[in-house]
């Protein structure tokens, strides 16, 4: 078995076309291009399925407002909110902690 490696949409995109040529031939053009069978496998059904842009990598990005339903929009509002509470809570300790050790040193 080929390891995978890291492949650029591009890439991607030349090797499920090149398999489609070839009458989807995945081992061959897992060999031709040095990737697993399971990879090619997979973009050739992800391709099949949505067309090339399926075959971008859409981890680590995050949607642009626009893109957010109602129910996300709310759901990054009430995690902004939690994150300002827990800070105000940190920043109340510390002010708490810091009139205490003045109050030491009088």
């Amino acid at each position: 078995m080929t390891k995978g490696r890291s492949t650029t949409w591009q890439e991607r995109l030349d090797i499920v076309l090149h398999c489609l040529a070839n009458g989807q031939d995945y081992s061959q053009a897992a060999d031709q291009f040095k990737v697993s069978y399971q990879q090619v496998y997979g973009w050739v059904k992800k391709y099949e399925a949505g067309g090339p842009e399926a075959l971008r990598d859409g981890r680590g990005r995050k949607k642009a407002p626009e893109e957010l339903t109602e129910a996300d929009q709310q759901k990054l509002a009430m995690r902004k909110l939690e994150y300002e509470v827990e800070r105000l809570r940190a920043e109340n300790v510390f002010l708490k902690k810091l009139q205490e050790f003045q109050r030491g040193r009088r």
